[in-house]
């Protein structure tokens, strides 16, 4: 896997491609001279990470014959300064998964295990470095 970052401006703004060939834009903030055209790179991360155990859970849900109308995912890192440095990883991360739909629960806790414990390659690549805790809820569908 290979990415290209080119430089859009003078400053910190960047358009991302990978494989995929869609871009993506990353900047910094506004008050150490970004102007707020993309995402940092920390919120990159945990996109990432939303985006894999995503695709994992849905993959995992169908074949388990749940039909998912909208599922909404939230995942909040709390990053801890390493002393000496100015580094800040992420320590502490949550993913809080929001379904609706007519979802067995116990099917949906089993998908979102799966995707933490066997093929989240993301969840692994934190897993060293962080504590990844999830939550879940489903709204159900009114007939």
């Amino acid at each position: 896997m290979q990415v290209e970052l080119v430089r859009i401006d003078d400053a910190f703004h960047f358009q991302a491609n990978g494989m995929s060939g869609v871009p993506v834009d990353i900047d910094a903030a506004e008050n150490i001279g970004g102007h707020n055209a993309g995402s940092r790179p920390m919120e990159l991360l945990l996109m990432g990470l939303g985006g894999c155990t995503a695709i994992d859970v849905i993959l995992i849900m169908k074949k388990q014959r749940q039909i998912i109308e909208d599922l909404k995912i939230s995942v909040s890192g709390e990053r801890v300064k390493i002393e000496g440095t100015e580094m800040t990883p992420f320590r502490k991360i949550n993913i809080h998964f929001k379904f609706k739909g007519n979802i067995v629960e116990e099917k949906a806790k089993k998908a979102i295990e799966l995707s933490m414990e066997k093929y989240c390659s993301a969840t692994a690549q934190f897993s060293g470095s962080a504590e990844i805790t999830h939550t879940f809820e489903i709204e159900p569908v009114l007939v």
